[in-house]
């Protein structure tokens, strides 16, 4: 009963915050000054944090024969990630996969509400668990991929490919604490938890070299990372117009903005906190 009254309270914030959300939303969209070459000029937020909306809303709105389905594993509360715009400003039906049981029941909840074509599943996922994934998904080549786990992203993105996931639009997290030319990944861990607040924050996922090498291997085309640094985006040239996918100039690299604030150096420096952990190069 206690979860319960906690779920419908958190869920009376949640609306509150949607409500600013699609306001906050509308507001930067109306002062864009979209150039399709530049996705920097693509960005606004709404749920996301650095601008990933924008992006998002863009492609998929640039592919072939859609089929309105994403798939997003670290949803969080199904307000505050990757995936809510499509959800509740776009009507996109998906899968919300999150490890963090109250995140995920207030996820299910909220989206019963506002969005029954959302199913929400409470899973850690991990490599000996992600062929779940094939048996509640509606298509194995939906509009939006969102992986976001801070972690053992990598492995989990390579198994996904192994399930026969080929998603038109996929986001994933980089650390720009790796550089922008190291090809490197943390060493797989099944039960790897990233520690916020410990000295050791910047070991977790993938570095931007990495994962353009990773997707290259997949056919898939470097889109752009967002302005703040904690975002890429790629893109299934097949599923586009040719002349957009070639015309497209987006950031290379930029430093995680909340990285910086936080150890107040560059990612070189950053790098040297964690230097004497294991690797993986890509």
């Amino acid at each position: 009963m206690l979860r319960k009254i906690e779920t419908f309270l958190s869920a009376l914030r949640s609306e509150v915050y949607i409500s600013q959300a699609l306001a906050r939303a509308a507001a930067t969209q109306s002062r864009l000054d979209i150039d399709e070459k530049r996705p920097q000029t693509w960005e606004f937020s709404g749920f996301s944090q650095n601008g990933e909306d924008g992006i998002t809303d863009f492609l998929v709105g640039k592919i072939n024969d859609p089929d309105r389905h994403f798939i997003e594993i670290g949803a969080s509360t199904g307000v505050d990630n990757n995936t809510a715009w499509l959800a509740i400003a776009r009507g996109y039906s998906g899968l919300m996969i999150e490890g963090n049981r109250r995140a995920s029941d207030l996820s299910r909840y909220l989206m019963s509400r506002i969005n029954p074509g959302v199913e929400c599943h409470n899973i850690f996922v991990n490599k000996d668990n992600i062929h779940e994934l094939q048996e509640m998904a509606s298509s194995l080549c939906p509009d939006y991929l969102s992986l976001d786990i801070d972690g053992n992203d990598y492995y989990l993105m390579k198994e996904i490919f192994n399930c026969g996931f080929r998603p038109a639009v996929i986001a994933v997290e980089y650390n720009s604490a790796y550089g922008p030319e190291n090809s490197l990944t943390i060493e797989y861990d099944p039960a790897f938890v990233i520690d916020f607040q410990g000295d050791e924050y910047l070991y977790y996922g993938v570095s931007i070299a990495g994962w353009r090498r990773f997707f290259a291997t997949y056919g898939y085309k470097f889109v752009c990372v967002d302005s703040r640094g904690v975002n890429a985006f790629f893109l299934m040239p097949g599923r586009f117009e040719t002349e957009f996918v070639d015309g497209i100039d987006g950031l290379d690299f930029q430093e995680n903005f909340y990285q910086m604030r936080k150890y107040k150096c560059s990612w070189a420096k950053q790098f040297t906190t964690i230097s004497h952990r294991k690797f993986r190069e890509i």
